[in-house]
């Protein structure tokens, strides 16, 4: 393995401030900006723990030209004029639309594609967008509190305005990143490593086993998914049988991660019983991947999690494993 010579501390941009916080459904939807309380107060103890190697954005606008990288204009149209509206829904029930939620979805996209381009400049080594990784959003509608995708809207620009060759996303959030995973599913130049509850016992209801990418991208996507009550020795078993095996195929310019925290025990809408130690874990193994494979380029989303504490616990483990050398 090639050793690589870092810093003591590698640099990282967490986007934080008042904009992100816009991205919160009416009481009493789960996806409310009172989730990430906690987690805002930890990263201003990693700052004067981690001192100028952490570093704050400012949330970023993107603009409709951003969005529709991915997106069809017809269906961003749709949600501006429900935006104007503030009734409604944006799906089937489970994502209402509020008034703001088109700007409060541009922050989302902007700031994922803040920390990507800031990573691709040198500007930063690694990047964490805790509201980010609204992983359920398709090309023309939303779906489980995900509105637009930014995480999808990065691939795109790292693929198609970048010029890059691979790209590697994993998800270890407990629901199925389906608009990632299918809106993909024959591009071989997107390689989709997604651990989740099984679709049989949650939403959405997809991300089997047999699903491995189609036409020439067979063998590029790989599902692992786990019965309720499945822990961290579960998810790490899984890792070393399955996951090694697959990342050890793949040569990615660019890795996200999309780090939802609903699968730490006690989180309301899920049954698996993870501690943050996986997120410790598979950021760490990512972390090092990306400074073996591509330069160090990682940006992680928060993705969901609906346990404040949870939350606070999985996303710092993420921040100090980026920030400590491989």
């Amino acid at each position: 393995m090639e050793v690589y010579e870092l810093s003591a501390r590698c640099r990282i941009g967490v986007v934080k401030g008042d904009e992100l916080l816009k991205y919160s459904f009416p009481d009493p939807h789960p996806f409310r900006k009172e989730r990430v309380s906690i987690f805002f107060k930890k990263v201003e103890e990693l700052k004067k723990e981690l001192g100028e190697s952490l570093r704050i954005y400012e949330p970023k606008l993107a603009s409709p030209e951003d969005v529709i990288i991915f997106h069809e204009k017809s269906y961003v149209d749709f949600v501006e004029k429900k935006c104007r509206d503030g009734v409604g829904y944006l799906d089937y029930g489970d994502t209402p639309a509020f008034k703001g939620c088109y700007e409060a979805s541009l922050y989302v996209v902007g700031s994922t594609l803040e920390l990507v381009k800031a990573v691709l400049e040198g500007e930063i080594d690694h990047g964490f967008n805790p509201v980010g990784g609204l992983h359920h959003a398709r090309k023309d509608s939303a779906g489980g509190f995900c509105i637009f995708n930014d995480v999808a809207v990065a691939i795109k620009y790292l693929l198609e305005k970048a010029g890059l060759r691979e790209v590697l996303y994993v998800d270890i959030d407990a629901h199925h990143g389906d608009g990632v995973f299918y809106s993909f599913y024959f591009d071989k130049r997107v390689r989709i490593l997604d651990f989740h509850q099984s679709g049989r016992t949650l939403y959405p209801g997809t991300g089997f086993e047999h699903e491995r990418g189609g036409g020439e991208a067979f063998g590029t996507k790989l599902n692992i998914s786990f019965l309720p009550g499945a822990g961290t020795r579960e998810f790490k078993e899984a890792w070393d049988s399955m996951a090694e095996e697959f990342l050890a195929q793949s040569n990615p310019d660019f890795i996200l991660l999309q780090a939802g925290a609903d699968g730490l025990a006690g989180d309301p809408l899920t049954g698996l019983n993870y501690t943050e130690k996986v997120h410790k874990f598979v950021a760490s193994r990512l972390h090092e991947l990306a400074h073996e494979k591509c330069e160090g380029r990682i940006v992680a989303v928060g993705g969901g999690g609906y346990d404040p504490e949870n939350i606070a616990k999985a996303w710092t483990s993420v921040i100090k494993a980026f920030s400590t050398r491989p």
